[in-house]
């Protein structure tokens, strides 16, 4: 029943055969894909520039102009930073292998957590704001917020567990859409304004001196712009999901993903200063000027909501830049033994599932934490990806140091430029927002431990499993095989019979308690009659507990077979039901005795199935 259920939402399995070309991604899928977050942060980013400015005055919106160079400077050093790192580590892993690589594997574990955690943030801020979307436009669901950032969660995961291609296949239409869309917003406006139909509504001239304008508010509003470049790194994450040439398709597609956002970004900065539009409550800058732009006839209304539709759906899909990035950067991480290993298999989709899963289950936490609203955790969101950025272009500095020797400078001007961007932003956060980032710096120490932690673990498991020059084979003179019996049944006479077969000493024991006492004595009695040459081994209990006693009972049996050179092998009876689902109707005793008595050295846990035909 599970398998079908699993077969309808994810799909029948694929074979490993299928993975080359056709499981993987062209540029335009990838760009659907892989650019959501960082697209839709035009959303919200040029607002936060103007909603700092304005809470002085108007008169200061005009900054938002030079703040927007800025941006744009930035968002050129990160792409051209990016691309390099693509071609210069296309196995993917972004800002954590740059990191790793050339500045030290601690460092390398803070932008990795950093990103890991920044993705979950992702996903959960996206959704929420998808569902803010959603209720805005339908009053009545807003009770529902909540419910409706999961199921969006949940709809998002079921996407990316059916596979990379068919989860990029459904974004193509919401972000595609949005592109279009806000494009044509854009182009428009910009024609409006060349034949003089869009008047000059400014709330101050360029160069205009605002009473009380602060470099600290400057700061304030550059930082909270850069918000629009979250997800940019995104690309160098998942070089391989790309088709071959891979990295020259990822490559390709950053660029132009970085050319359709600086195009947005900088359209919107400008219009919204020349049309002189302020914040409203209730209302988006976005939303203003795009009824600005396209007036009150009916096809301007009609253009209107086909442009707030596409904003909502790319706000609601934006989170899944998320699940492309995440569960690649969590397999570099695992190669690397710094997380679990089984973040690096493949689901039957051919996608990595576990972070996939993982992703998604992170996500609702904080959704669940937060009542679905993540205004608190947009501060965290910056400096959650700012400090990988940082660290990214100061490996690549150090990368391109050793490449070149003295002569480094010309390659990594863009990364020295985008480094000392970067620290200034995480430093303007320290200094005007430690309050609302503090938490950031204990989960990533936790994170990093855990992350040390589990590499020490997988480091010793090596160490100890390694073959070694006269390592000695050791001989065992018997076999002691002991066979748990609970009732005397076809199971347990195939148990013993079996047992006999391989051991040179076969022992029965079985647990007697105070509520079975009658019934034990009858199967003592059968027990010896079936078998008279087995000797049985009958435990009373005063408690129900039948697992201690057990264990117990086989350590005392280790230690005699030890003096003997012997072999303990402790033989588990179960019956296999003829269907799946009626093993939720029996208990699993057998499952809670073999996991007991693993953890117990020189002992041999082996399961007897008798498979039930009806």
């Amino acid at each position: 029943m599970f398998t079908k259920l699993k077969y309808t939402f994810i799909g029948r399995p694929l074979k490993s055969l299928t993975e080359g070309e056709g499981g993987l991604l062209g540029k335009t899928q990838a760009l659907a894909m892989l650019s959501s977050d960082a697209l839709s942060s035009i959303a919200y980013g040029p607002e936060q520039v103007v909603l700092v400015l304005a809470s002085l005055s108007p008169l200061a919106i005009w900054w938002s102009l030079p703040i927007g160079i800025f941006v744009l400077l930035l968002l050129a050093s990160l792409t051209i930073s990016y691309r390099q790192i693509i071609h210069a580590y296309p196995q993917g892993g972004g800002a954590y292998m740059v990191t790793r690589e050339n500045l030290s594997p601690e460092l390398g574990l803070i932008a990795g957590g950093s990103l890991l955690v920044d993705y979950m943030l992702t996903v959960a801020v996206s959704v929420a704001a998808g569902a803010d979307a959603i209720t805005a436009a339908l009053p009545a669901l807003h009770p529902y917020n909540l419910h409706i950032s999961i199921f969006l969660v949940c709809l998002l995961m079921l996407l990316n567990l059916r596979g990379l291609r068919e989860s990029a296949s459904s974004l193509m239409i919401p972000v595609y859409l949005f592109i279009f869309s806000t494009v044509f917003l854009l182009l428009f406006g910009i024609f409006q304004l060349l034949t003089g139909s869009l008047s000059y509504h400014a709330t101050s001239a360029i160069g205009q001196t605002v009473p009380s304008l602060s470099i600290v508010l400057i700061l304030r509003a550059f930082t909270s712009g850069s918000a629009s470049l979250t997800g940019v790194e995104a690309i160098s994450n998942a070089v391989p999901f790309f088709k071959t040439p891979k990295e020259k398709n990822a490559a390709q597609t950053l660029t132009i993903m970085s050319l359709i956002l600086g195009f947005l970004f900088a359209g919107i900065t400008f219009l919204n200063y020349w049309m002189g539009i302020t914040p409203q409550h209730g209302e988006t800058i976005l939303s203003q000027m795009a009824k600005g732009i396209l007036g009150n006839s009916a096809l301007g209304q009609i253009v209107y909501y086909l442009f707030q539709f596409s904003t909502a759906l790319i706000l609601a899909v934006a989170a899944n830049t998320g699940f492309s990035a995440f569960p690649m950067l969590a397999y570099n991480m695992a190669k690397n033994k710094y997380m679990p290993h089984l973040f690096m298999e493949k689901g039957d989709r051919l996608g990595y599932s576990n972070g996939i899963l993982t992703l998604a289950f992170g996500a609702m936490i904080l959704l669940l934490i937060f009542n679905g609203n993540t205004e608190r955790l947009i501060p965290l969101y910056t400096i959650g990806v700012f400090v990988p950025f940082a660290l990214s272009q100061t490996g690549m500095i150090r990368h391109w140091k050793k490449e070149k020797g003295s002569h480094f400078l010309k390659s990594a001007f863009a990364n020295i430029l985008g480094a000392i961007i970067c620290y200034a932003i995480v430093l303007i956060l320290l200094l005007f927002r430690l309050g609302d980032i503090w938490p950031f710096f204990p989960i990533i120490l936790v994170l990093t431990f855990l992350f040390l932690s589990i590499h020490s673990h997988y480091q010793k498991v090596a160490k100890q499993l390694r073959l070694y020059e006269g390592i000695q084979k050791k001989t065992y003179d018997g076999n002691v095989v002991l066979v748990l019996v609970g009732n005397v049944t076809r199971v347990s006479v195939g148990a013993i019979n079996y047992a006999q077969s391989i051991g040179d000493e076969v022992l029965a024991m079985h647990i007697s308690t105070k509520e079975t006492e009658e019934k034990d004595q009858e199967i003592l009695q059968e027990f010896a009659d079936y078998f008279p040459n087995i000797t049985l081994k009958n435990i009373n209990t005063s408690y129900r507990d039948i697992i201690t006693p057990t264990v117990r009972y086989v350590r005392k049996i280790s230690q005699e077979a030890k003096k003997k050179n012997y072999t303990v092998t402790v033989l588990v009876p179960q019956f296999i039901p003829n269907k799946p689902w009626q093993n939720i109707l029996h208990n699993q005793m057998s499952l809670k005795l073999k996991y007991a008595l693993r953890w117990h050295e020189d002992v041999v846990i082996a399961s007897y199935s008798y498979h039930l035909k009806e």
